[in-house]
């Protein structure tokens, strides 16, 4: 109770000491300009009491104010202040710890996944590269059932099936094939499915759980400084503006470009993230499959592409396979 009181004590003498320091004009001030003399002003708080000095006419006025806003606190109540920002500075480093424990490597594999997304779509097509990351939703339910403890029914592992073969069916048609590639996308889909997986269980209902926007924004901030002597490393002089006038870039057009692609990617991300917290990570796994399926139409319309007969079998297949599981969804419980 002495603790309760000192605490109760200093948030007294703090509201009062700041209070004394926002006089407002219209408090301090006559109609005329003048400053309002004998006007009441909070000074300190000693044994629960709160003091007030009278407001002076004059340059005293502003000496008052200062003095009031200055006054030292009481003892015991410095004491409680201190013991509340010793407990705000062991929270800080629980914070910091917990970081540095569970979010760490959740920033390590978001970083790998990009990179190896981008390696594998250096060395394949575009068509091919999504057609291996179609099957995100197997490494999912795996991923989920270790760690989450969610086992999804014969009936939703079935609705996999044509959502994953419905992408590879409208991408049959690419030839390009590359080992490098093929086995870069499937990192990336391990990857990307263990960061989906923890994260969700990270936004949970735990004590310390973080929200969505904060874990995404504390991840964001360790991926790029997990990156940022990675780039340095494989690219160096490249990033120099002399070395890409040399090739031939435009450079305002590289610049405009490249802020653009980052932009769209951060909204992507946090979209993503944002969707994660509100649905089960096989839901969110198979909207990646119907993004891969936009992505594959989009580069057809935008290369103009000639699609095959094949290429739209594979695509009206693999958006069945979507609203099959969205039906048995409906009819089962989430974490199934």
């Amino acid at each position: 109770m002495q603790r309760a009181a000192a605490a109760s004590r200093a948030t007294a003498w703090s509201t009062a000491r700041h209070g004394a320091a926002r006089v407002t004009a219209s408090a301090s001030f006559s109609g005329g300009g003048g400053i309002v003399a004998g006007a009441a002003l909070p000074l300190r708080v000693r044994g629960g009491q709160l003091m007030s000095l009278p407001l002076l006419s004059g340059g005293r006025a502003v000496t008052a104010r200062v003095a009031a806003a200055e006054a030292p606190l009481p003892a015991d109540d410095a004491d409680a202040a201190a013991g509340r920002e010793r407990g705000a500075l062991a929270e800080t480093a629980q914070l910091g710890a917990m970081i540095l424990a569970k979010i760490a490597p959740l920033a390590a594999g978001h970083m790998l996944g990009t990179v190896f997304t981008n390696m594998s779509l250096s060395k394949v097509a575009v068509s091919f590269t999504h057609t291996i990351k179609a099957s995100e939703p197997f490494f999912t339910v795996l991923l989920s059932a270790f760690f989450l403890g969610e086992t999804p029914s014969l009936l939703v592992l079935g609705s996999l099936v044509p959502i994953v073969g419905g992408v590879a069916l409208a991408s049959l048609t690419e030839l390009s094939f590359n080992w490098i590639g093929f086995w870069s996308a499937m990192a990336s889909n391990l990857l990307y499915q263990s960061r989906n997986v923890l994260s969700k269980k990270l936004l949970g209902g735990e004590e310390e759980a973080l929200d969505d926007i904060n874990l995404f924004s504390i991840l964001t901030i360790l991926s790029f400084l997990l990156s940022l002597p990675l780039m340095l490393f494989s690219e160096g002089v490249k990033f120099s503006p002399g070395y890409l006038r040399s090739t031939g870039l435009n450079l305002q057009e590289l610049c405009v470009r490249a802020a653009l692609a980052g932009f769209c990617f951060h909204g992507y991300q946090k979209l993503s993230y944002l969707i994660l917290a509100r649905v089960s990570p096989v839901t969110h796994s198979v909207a990646n499959c119907v993004k891969r399926v936009v992505v594959i139409v989009a580069s057809v319309l935008f290369f103009r592409t000639p699609i095959s007969p094949v290429n739209a079998l594979g695509t009206g297949v693999a958006l069945g396979g979507v609203f099959l599981y969205s039906r048995l969804k409906r009819t089962k419980p989430k974490n199934a």
